[in-house]
């Protein structure tokens, strides 16, 4: 099995996933291209909604602001809720048995605009261990 990865518009026969995939196609091996787009505002909703256990009209707030800030990208939405969960945005409220978040701070916070500069940041704040 091999998965390659790329964003739109950076594929050329240059690209390692072009050599990759023409290799594989010399060979003759059946390979399949998918090609994964970004995710509308009501299905970011329903990802947040299922992930928080808490009815879409809850969610709503906080899946606006998500999909503002990763342009509905599957991959930054996932590590966006995570961050906000280890940053203390987004937790458990025990009093209230529920997920509970702070609209103007996760609204005013300060994220990249692509995945790979987030995911990068993210990398460098792993403690050594």
């Amino acid at each position: 099995l091999f998965v390659g990865s790329y964003r739109e518009g950076e594929m050329n026969e240059h690209h390692h996933v072009w050599n990759m995939m023409s290799t594989i196609s010399d060979l003759g091996v059946n390979a399949r291209v998918i090609q994964m787009s970004h995710l509308n505002r009501d299905v970011v909703n329903d990802m947040i909604s299922d992930m928080l256990r808490l009815s879409p009209r809850l969610t709503r707030p906080l899946a606006d602001i998500a999909y503002h800030k990763t342009k509905g990208n599957p991959l930054f939405l996932k590590r966006l809720m995570i961050s906000l969960s280890k940053d203390g945005l987004l937790r458990f409220s025990l009093s209230r048995r529920r997920w509970v978040w702070d609209e103007e701070k996760i609204q005013s916070r300060k994220i990249p605009d692509d995945v790979a500069t987030f995911l990068t940041s993210a990398i460098f704040k792993l403690s050594p261990d």
